[in-house]
């Protein structure tokens, strides 16, 4: 626990930065969830933008910490993996849609209606998608 309670915004979106660029498990990052905050979500964002670039898969847990951040750039991004990502991918950008407060994000979701419903009789989980992200990666 001692990176969430005592680096600073800074320090700790760059630990987390490295823990998706050396492809280890986010998830095991404890605080994850409570310290994401906007930059990250703009550095992931970044970063994914690269991987796309370069023909690379983006690991679909970089989105779950994009949540509460949601604006149109990032939307764009969300968009773009519902049409062009795996399922696994679709399957991380609706929970993230979903688990915000993104009314214009939310609109994204209309055309999945099977991936709303799985998120809402909790068959599709972040750890479901973690799960997947191991089995394939």
């Amino acid at each position: 626990p001692y990176p969430a309670d005592y680096l600073d915004e800074k320090a700790w979106n760059q630990l987390v930065m490295k823990a998706f660029f050396t492809d280890k498990k986010v998830t095991r990052i404890y605080g994850f969830d409570e310290r994401a905050n906007p930059d990250l979500a703009l550095i992931l964002s970044d970063y994914a933008h690269e991987r796309w670039a370069a023909g690379r898969s983006v690991n679909p847990l970089l989105w779950r910490a994009m949540a509460k951040f949601i604006d149109t750039r990032l939307k764009k991004d969300l968009e773009k993996v519902l049409k062009e990502g795996d399922l696994n991918e679709k399957q991380a950008a609706a929970l993230t849609i979903y688990h915000s407060n993104s009314t214009e994000g939310k609109e994204l979701l209309l055309n999945h209606s099977e991936l709303v419903s799985a998120i809402g009789n909790k068959k599709l989980t972040w750890e479901q998608v973690e799960l997947e992200q191991i089995i394939h990666h």
